[in-house]
């Protein structure tokens, strides 16, 4: 069963005894889906002529297909995809999304939007520049290796920044490796059609500006620190309230997911996962957090903090 619509094809294949997925080929940026569908698509992007190494994938649950709202659908990984940029809730409260009307509405004719689950790459250390991703929803560890092996994780990235601004720029490559952390709405624009959407209109060209001014702070604030912290305990402290900051503080404990293991951890604040597995269980010995699972309760901020500052 084959659907045409407008750049996009969906095919309905059959995986093993379940007939389960759709899948939705697209002509654009490069993603990969689950292992047991790569035979046939590669299959039927040869007998299509199309370049299965340029192809996009989106997962459709079969006999779920229906015709979305207008501006966003129901994609897998349980979130919502917006479309359409003049219809996003959010277009207001982020940085470079918050433009004017013939920007937004330009804007959206030259992205493409796609979801990624947790565990995908945007884009690799290296790797020539082909374009931006803005990431809407969900987020994205960015980080860089050395040549043994060890990773260090640079940040991570909020909904509304834009990722490979410096390479898409400049025409170098990506610095940093991309990594969806959990499930995402991404989209993509490519090199050319950014920047010639700076070269028309002076204001997305500031707010660019202005974004990788708040990158360049956030990288000295990082290695400040990383470089200049006394102790493990005083970096894992920091890192939690990085993980709970914009959130008020209320008279009860907080709440957060924390989706990340020991090893991730260790990474982000530049220590080994033994030292970080300590670290946490001399602040759960001080009563100041709680972890159950994947939830990290703090039952006292502000003495995190006061840690955080020594």
């Amino acid at each position: 069963m084959l659907k045409l619509a407008n750049s996009r094809e969906t095919i309905y294949l059959k995986c093993g005894r379940k007939n389960v997925t759709g899948v939705t080929f697209y002509r654009d940026c490069a993603h990969i889906c689950r292992p047991d569908f790569l035979v046939k698509l590669t299959k039927y992007a040869m007998e299509k002529n199309l370049s299965p190494s340029v192809g996009r994938f989106r997962l459709v649950p079969l006999g779920k297909e229906r015709n979305p709202a207008a501006g966003s659908i129901r994609a897998p990984y349980g979130i919502e995809i917006i479309e359409n940029c003049m219809t996003c809730p959010h277009r207001e409260e982020r940085l470079f999304c918050d433009l004017p009307p013939a920007a937004v509405q330009r804007l959206s004719t030259i992205t493409s939007a796609s979801s990624y689950p947790k565990g995908a790459t945007l884009f690799v250390e290296g790797q020539p520049g082909r374009g931006v991703y803005i990431v809407c929803s969900g987020r994205v560890k960015l980080s860089t290796s050395s040549i043994d092996g060890k990773t260090l994780i640079v940040r991570l990235s909020q909904p509304g920044e834009v990722l490979g601004l410096p390479a898409t720029v400049t025409g170098t490559s990506y610095e940093l490796m991309a990594e969806v952390v959990e499930p995402a709405q991404v989209n993509f624009i490519s090199s050319q059609d950014f920047l010639s959407f700076l070269r028309e209109f002076g204001e997305v060209a500031l707010r660019v500006a202005q974004q990788l001014g708040k990158t360049y702070h956030s990288a000295i604030a990082e290695i400040r620190a990383i470089g200049l912290s006394h102790s493990a305990e005083e970096k894992l402290a920091r890192f939690i309230l990085d993980l709970v900051a914009g959130r008020k503080s209320e008279q009860g404990p907080i709440k957060a997911k924390l989706n990340f293991t020991h090893e991730e951890i260790a990474q982000n604040i530049g220590t080994s996962r033994e030292t970080v597995t300590r670290a946490f269980a001399d602040l759960k010995k001080k009563n100041l957090l709680i972890v159950k699972g994947s939830t990290i309760t703090i039952n006292d901020r502000s003495g995190l903090e006061r840690i955080a500052q020594d």
